[in-house]
């Protein structure tokens, strides 16, 4: 470890925390992903608990996978909630839940090739180049759901009152991302949430009753393979989820990259990329099996430990026990199901842009060259593709749709078109100069 860093430490990976410090640090956590995580089965509709129950258990997963060495949290993934829609709309829930396990599964194959050959080839599989573009398209394809939302009232007509409770729900979230500094920053989400939900109760958008009626303690509506249903696979519930592991990996290698410069350790060797890759993968792959969204690991968390500096495994376990037992409490699901729509509208309008951006930063700080026709083509088809929602349909069991094609002809143009070996070496002396 560095030796600045470790000046700064103040607890380590493998250290055990004080009580008080390790309840007080690990509400810190929670409340760090609380409000992403539970947006996304909001907007996919899948029932908020069980995102809640599945993070805890799918960070636990990946926290044993890892040996105890990488201190990451893992929540509701956002690549996912296009194809969940679409997936729920082909074959329900159950359908949506046999897609995210199979994208787990390919989360393990790829952990076994790379303990085999190494990580190198997914990285030139998986360049800026295709992501970037890939990344604006999870984005900007989500902007018309959120906007909605925003706009429009339940019977999906526009009204003003509604829209108002999303603009100040945006107000409040971009002021605490923009202005404020310190932990306040990290959670403009949960904090743009409660201030929307305020405004919303103040103009009586809230109702209570389902909070009222609920018990202290309920059991989440788990959707459970083999008791609730019986799985069935089809080649569009497959084309529509996998292929966003191809996205969620790179995202969780550019995780590990970050995450291993704020602690002071290589991720990437030890204890593994394959170790991280697998673990990211059983947590989605639990969630499946109980009816939650896929996870993936959290940057909001990263920045905790970054704010902090207390890097220890033992507060994230205590996040994770705390989100599932938060899930088994009948009272805060039904107080998350009264959340009028337009104040998670107005915090998706902000978080839709940022994950746009993203990818819009990924290409900046990769330095791509856009005066470059070759790069210029790639990311073209990849943008109109996958914003344009552009379908190969050769059957009712056969469609491969806007997100997923545009991810899979951006590989494929990546690989054969003229120029890659050259694209490579000088993608490679940037990274090093950077460096």
């Amino acid at each position: 470890m560095k030796k600045n860093q470790k000046n700064a430490l103040q607890l380590d990976v493998n250290e055990v925390p004080k009580p008080l410090t390790w309840i007080t640090l690990s509400f810190q956590h929670l409340f760090a992903m609380f409000g992403a995580t539970i947006l996304v089965p909001f907007l996919v509709g899948l029932d908020p608990a069980i995102a809640l129950i599945s993070s805890g258990l799918g960070t636990i997963a990946f926290l044993l996978i890892t040996k105890g060495q990488v201190p990451a949290y893992l929540g509701s993934s956002f690549a996912f909630i296009a194809p969940i829609i679409a997936a729920k709309a082909a074959a329900g829930p159950e359908g949506a839940m046999v897609g995210s396990f199979l994208a787990g599964v390919v989360y393990g194959i790829v952990a076994l090739l790379i303990k085999m050959v190494g990580y190198k080839w997914i990285m030139k599989l998986l360049p800026p180049i295709v992501v970037g573009p890939v990344i604006i398209v999870i984005g900007l394809s989500l902007a018309n759901v959120a906007v909605g939302m925003a706009m429009n009232n339940p019977d999906g007509e526009y009204n003003l009152t509604y829209f108002s409770v999303a603009l100040v729900t945006l107000a409040i979230t971009i002021i605490c991302s923009v202005v404020f500094k310190g932990f306040i920053s990290l959670i403009p989400v949960l904090i743009g949430i409660v201030g929307g939900y305020v405004y919303a109760l103040a103009i009586g958008l809230v109702d209570f009753s389902k909070v009222a009626a609920a018990n202290v303690f309920e059991k989440p509506d788990f959707i459970l393979p083999f008791i609730t249903y019986t799985p069935s696979f089809s080649y569009e519930i497959i084309l529509l989820m996998v292929p966003v592991a191809i996205v969620t990996l790179s995202e969780h290698i550019g995780h590990q990259l970050v995450l291993g410069k704020v602690v002071g350790r290589d991720y990437i060797e030890k204890p593994g990329l394959h170790r991280s890759i697998l673990g990211d993968g059983t947590a989605t792959m639990i969630a499946a099996l109980i009816g939650g969204p896929p996870n993936t690991t959290y940057g909001e968390n990263i920045g905790v430990l970054a704010i902090t500096r207390v890097y220890s495994v033992y507060i994230i376990a205590g996040a994770a026990v705390m989100a599932i037992a938060f899930g088994f409490i009948g009272k805060i699901s039904a107080l998350i199901s009264s959340i009028p729509t337009p104040v998670m509208g107005g915090v998706s309008i902000l978080l839709f842009g940022i994950i746009a951006s993203s990818g819009l930063r990924m290409l900046t700080d990769s330095k791509i060259d856009f005066g470059n026709k070759r790069n210029l083509v790639i990311s073209s088809v990849i943008l109109v593709i996958g914003i344009g929602g552009a379908m190969i349909k050769v059957s009712e069991q056969f469609e491969l749709h806007g997100m997923a094609l545009a991810a899979i002809i951006g590989i494929l143009l990546n690989l054969v078109l003229p120029g890659r070996k050259d694209a490579e070496k000088e993608q490679n002396m940037k990274e090093n100069t950077a460096a």
